[in-house]
């Protein structure tokens, strides 16, 4: 049999793989098969290609797959879960840089032969998105890890000079598809503007913002990778580019309508003046272990609901140990999830799959929020902005309009901070000054053990 028929066949197995593998990430419970297929299918894919091109032998296959397997195990083992957003957004880059090259590659392979208008168009995308995808990542990093500050970076002009840079790239971008050439000084300045516009996208886009950038982004590496298929004519990197693009605006999509807000907003949002919210006034009133614990112990339901300091503390499983405790206690256990709780999109489901919460008690907002006055205790753990009333009750608040979960609403509510700081916003909650919130200071692991010694003694 031909070996390019059976590198179709083997594309078409990869590509429904590839499918059937994102179904099964629609759901904590079949997500983790759906990556393994996934990563099968792309096994495959690279397989077959690169057999069937002639590129490189099986043993350099085979010596790849060792070394890429090594990294990725190390990574994940390593990384803390409160670094996995920025992990994700080093992959999104590195999807990115690496359909950069594949488009460089493309120009260097003609070896002087002319490249069709199509194929220089494109490299051309490849290398635009490619290299934007690539930098706004390595900037979404640098803010996720606070290396460099989460705040909205802006300046005077930077419209009209993010202006200038696209009309600079449009124009580098036409004479390259008359001159396509990986010598010319049309690329590099293709290459180049291309890198800096990837800056300019995110630095004025804030820290609050981030889960929607690591989707956006996500999408480009897709978006990308199916240009980077057409520059080489591989219909398989078509098909997988086409997927990660299309989930990733999906996504994307999902976030921006749990904020309320539209993807232009979330992407310009930083060039406007920023709302000032009205200042809150009122006490707090601290709560020590031994009185959280009754309170606890006689309550009937209790709702769970985390947010990225819980992934800080690395609480999870102990909060499963405490809602086992509830259940045992004859309370009903729920955890309610915000679709931008954390730093990334399914951060908290992520977390809390890792410490093996049961699916069924993982519950979304809008599911919460209509029974949330029959809840008896409500535990925020280290969220802030998506518990924020000012969202509902604040004009001039910046996350005004957001949907949150109204945990304001429940009989008696914990709050587990460390201080009083406001969340990666920056936005204040008067959520800490009601009548019926009490805060329980400290690390939320030290703090949520000490309520389970409660029990046990």
């Amino acid at each position: 049999m031909d070996i390019q028929l059976i590198a179709n066949f083997s594309y078409i197995l990869s590509a429904g793989l590839f499918i059937y593998g994102l179904k099964l990430l629609g759901s904590p419970a079949t997500a983790r098969r759906g990556n393994m297929f996934s990563a099968i299918g792309m096994l495959i894919a690279v397989v077959a290609g690169l057999t069937a091109t002639g590129i490189v032998d099986f043993k350099l296959i085979i010596l790849g797959m060792v070394v890429g397997a090594l990294i990725g195990a190390t990574a994940a083992r390593m990384v803390a879960m409160t670094g996995m957003p920025e992990l994700v957004a080093l992959f999104n880059g590195s999807g990115g840089a690496a359909s950069l090259l594949v488009g460089w590659g493309t120009l260097y392979s003609a070896s002087g032969e002319p490249v069709s208008t199509f194929t220089a168009f494109t490299v051309i995308l490849a290398i635009l998105i490619g290299g934007m995808t690539f930098t706004g990542s390595l900037v979404a990093y640098g803010k996720l890890s606070e290396k460099i500050s989460s705040a909205a970076l802006v300046f005077a002009g930077q419209r009209f000079f993010n202006g200038l840079l696209l009309l600079a790239l449009l124009a580098s971008g036409v004479m390259l598809c008359l001159d396509p050439s990986p010598n010319s000084i049309w690329f590099w300045a293709v290459l180049g503007l291309s890198l800096l516009i990837g800056i300019m996208a995110v630095i004025p886009i804030g820290g609050a913002d981030m889960p929607v950038v690591i989707s956006l982004l996500n999408s480009y590496s897709g978006i990308a990778a199916c240009a980077a298929g057409f520059a080489i004519n591989n219909n398989i990197l078509i098909v997988a580019g086409s997927l990660v693009g299309a989930s990733g605006i999906i996504l994307t999509n999902i976030m921006c309508k749990a904020m309320n807000r539209s993807l232009a907003n979330v992407l310009f949002s930083g060039f406007g003046s920023v709302k000032q919210g009205k200042a809150i006034e009122g006490e707090v009133k601290p709560i020590s272990v031994e009185d959280a614990y009754y309170i606890l112990e006689a309550a009937s339901n209790v709702c769970f609901v985390p947010g990225y300091g819980m992934a800080v503390a690395q609480a999870q499983h102990v909060v499963k140990e405490l809602g086992e405790i509830l259940q045992k206690n004859g309370a009903e256990v729920s955890y309610a999830i915000h679709p931008v709780a954390g730093r990334m999109p399914g951060h908290m489901n992520v977390l809390l799959a890792e410490a093996d919460v049961p699916y069924e008690q993982l519950v979304e907002m809008d599911e919460i929020n209509p029974r949330i006055e029959n809840v008896d205790v409500a535990i925020v753990i280290g969220a802030n902005d998506v518990v924020n009333p000012s969202a509902r009750e604040d004009s001039n608040s910046p996350i005004y309009g957001m949907p949150i979960i109204n945990v304001d609403q429940a009989q008696t509510v914990f709050v587990l901070k460390r201080s009083m700081a406001s969340g990666f916003s920056g936005v204040d909650n008067p959520l800490f000054f009601n009548e019926n919130t009490r805060m329980l200071f400290g690390d939320a692991k030290e703090s949520i053990s000490g309520v389970v010694s409660e029990f046990g003694s």
